[in-house]
């Protein structure tokens, strides 16, 4: 796990001193080693910059940016391709030859040999940057589901990357202002991370499964394409046994191959099915391996995972490591937190993530493996009952869904109601979803934020629902599914995990996140993810049976690394109230409205949600980051939005 970073500009341009403040910036993310190459072509200078944390091949011959044998091919390399050996057998095979052990030099051997066509090879997270300097391009690509981040801009007809957007800041040669859209979507309705946009004007993201290619000597993009996007018809036949038997194959190799590791390694346990799932995993195909296991364990006992925690540790024989935290050590942290994040992010939830990290980092863990992404590609979280009930309709089976209906509605946290509420949601026009929007209390333009400015600055001032058009009316689960893979949903969850890790120079991999585990579930009938009795994630508890307690299997409720984020915010309600008095100072936001909103939720739990973080969220970012904050660059962000 590593962090890049680089550059296209003129020759000339001065940039030694950025990229050494880049490469500064991105120091937690490669503590081994760094080093920075530069490149005169055709009028114009590339730079290729790497920090690098050491995991698979210690030694320094694995340093990067590192060259192809014949020094036509140059790599920056974030991540791992955890079928590396796999992948250098049959390069090997094909007469190619290897000087180090690292999974960086097969990377680079697989792009030489197969060019673009070996992304579908790849079992990994990555992203890269490789120069061809006969061609003079430089193409990046990104993992399948976004695991690894990648930042660009090409602000002043030149191009910046990086692995991190501060990084990308400090490579600019001014100070950019906010993306009033992304701050308008983030603190009305709480989406980010949702498309290629960042919080900042001119600062974007390559989105999952893309590749860019540069065209260095003019610093401009020649094309941007996906190359890769999930199956969502159903195409398999297998029974739900067959399907069961598959499953637990196919997550027991990404378990065995994401072990591979030269450094220690533990996993993130939060007493769910997931990471559970993860660490007994961990213990079935290796029975002889150390496991270490890392938890929040939080003070409230409704939010308290520490039961099901303590279930599992004693099931593998675990070194249990355990941290709890406090409203205080939020306040503490915040800064450093908010700093790491890059971005706005959703909950305090976030910070109960960042002490298990932290705590991996104090007891000499520098590999951990987490259970991210399974919700999103088994139908997790309360089972999408609404999707499943128009796929149910769709065919005909009206009986059939309020058969379901009533059977979902029993599991603890839903109702009979609530399905029905899920269910109209789905159906109603965009008009009609804003009208309920607003009769519900949850208004567009909230009296703190200056609506008329933000629209004459082009901003939509309307929630997008991301609804997934290209889908059969019987798959509507799985085509949400799809949607939450790569759109709004996991790559906000992806970017928590990635900067919390590396924030203290670990790696966390994520193995349900494979390509093929993904498209093998997809191909599956809906009821195999969500039982007709309402069970979620059916095809993996019954394929995880025998190798997780059956009392985690069973398990019919959901808290992770949960925060009782009202009380904490109450108990520092002074810290807060400075850290919205920020907003003062926002353009766009009433600094007034922002604290008697605030401080309304905080004393009614009716009005009380997410927003009051968020809030202070983004005025403490807007603070940290220096954006420019000159009403004129406001105005002129954003247009044409």
């Amino acid at each position: 796990m590593c962090g890049l970073i680089g550059a296209a500009v003129d020759s000339g341009t001065g940039l030694t001193d950025r990229m050494q403040a880049g490469l500064d910036a991105l120091r937690h993310r490669g503590p081994n080693h760094q080093d920075a190459l530069r490149f005169e072509y055709s009028g114009k200078e590339l730079w290729l910059g790497h920090t690098r944390l050491s995991i698979i091949d210690l030694a320094s011959a694995a340093d990067q940016p590192m060259y192809s044998d014949d020094g036509r091919y140059v790599l920056v390399f974030n991540g791992e391709i955890y079928n590396y050996i796999e992948l250098r057998d049959e390069l090997r095979a094909l007469g190619v030859q290897f000087r180090t052990a690292s999974d960086t030099e097969v990377l680079l051997n697989a792009w030489v040999k197969w060019g673009e066509s070996c992304l579908g090879r790849l079992d990994g997270m990555f992203a890269f940057a490789v120069f061809d300097k006969i061609a003079g391009t430089l193409v990046c690509a990104r993992d399948p589901f976004g695991i690894k981040p990648f930042f660009y801009s090409t602000i002043g007809g030149a191009f910046y990357f990086a692995s991190e957007l501060p990084a990308v800041l400090d490579l600019l040669p001014s100070r950019p202002g906010p993306d009033l859209q992304r701050a308008y979507d983030y603190l009305v309705h709480g989406d980010y991370d949702s498309s290629e946009r960042t919080f900042v004007d001119g600062v974007s993201q390559l989105m999952p499964a893309h590749l860019l290619s540069l065209d260095v000597a003019t610093c401009k993009i020649t094309s941007m394409r996906r190359w890769w996007s999930p199956n969502i018809e159903q195409t398999s036949k297998l029974s739900f046994a067959e399907a069961t038997d598959v499953v637990r194959d196919i997550f027991l190799r990404n378990i065995r191959r994401q072990l591979r590791s030269d450094v220690p390694l533990g996993a993130a346990l939060s007493g769910g099915i997931d990471s559970s799932a993860v660490v007994c995993a961990m213990r079935h195909v290796e029975p002889d391996l150390p496991i270490h296991t890392f938890s929040f364990v939080a003070s409230n006992a409704g939010l308290s995972e520490e039961r099901w925690v303590d279930i599992v540790n004693e099931h593998v024989g675990a070194t249990a490591h355990k941290v709890s935290a406090d409203a205080e050590e939020l306040a503490r942290d915040i800064d450093d937190l908010v700093r790491m994040q890059g971005e706005p992010f959703g909950s305090t939830s976030i910070y109960a993530q960042y002490r298990v990290f932290k705590l991996a980092r104090e007891s000499g863990i520098t590999v951990t493996l987490d259970g991210q992404g399974a919700d999103e590609l088994l139908a997790g979280y309360n089972g999408y009952s609404g999707y499943r009930m128009l796929s149910l309709l769709s065919r005909g089976k009206g009986i059939h869904a309020l058969r379901f209906a009533r059977a979902w509605s029993q599991w603890p946290g839903r109702s009979y109601r609530q399905t029905a509420f899920d269910l109209f949601r789905e159906t109603f026009s965009d008009r009609a979803y804003a009208g309920v929007r607003r009769w519900t209390g949850r208004q567009v333009t909230p009296k703190w934020i200056d609506a008329a400015m933000l629209r004459a600055a082009g901003v939509r001032m309307s929630e997008d629902r991301y609804r997934d058009r290209d889908v059969a009316a019987d798959r509507r689960v799985i085509g949400h599914l799809r949607s939450s893979l790569q759109n709004r949903g996991l790559p906000g969850l992806l970017r928590h995990g990635d900067r919390n890790s590396m924030r203290f120079s670990i790696e966390s991999r994520v193995p349900f996140l494979t390509s093929e585990f993904c498209e093998f579930l997809y191909a599956q009938p809906e009821q195999y993810l969500i039982s007709e009795s309402g069970e979620t994630k059916s095809v993996f508890r019954a394929a995880m049976r025998g190798i997780v307690p059956d009392e985690i299997l069973d398990r019919k409720d959901k808290v992770g690394f949960a925060t009782p984020e009202r009380a904490w915010l109450q108990s520092i309600f002074p810290v807060l109230r400075t850290w919205l008095g920020g907003a003062a100072s926002i353009p766009f936001l009433s600094g007034a409205e922002v604290i008697r909103q605030s401080e309304n939720a905080l004393m009614d739990p009716k009005k009380f949600s997410w927003q009051t973080w968020r809030l202070a969220n983004y005025a403490r970012w807007w603070h940290l980051m220096h954006l420019d904050s000159d009403t004129q660059v406001l105005r002129a962000c954003s247009k044409g939005n």
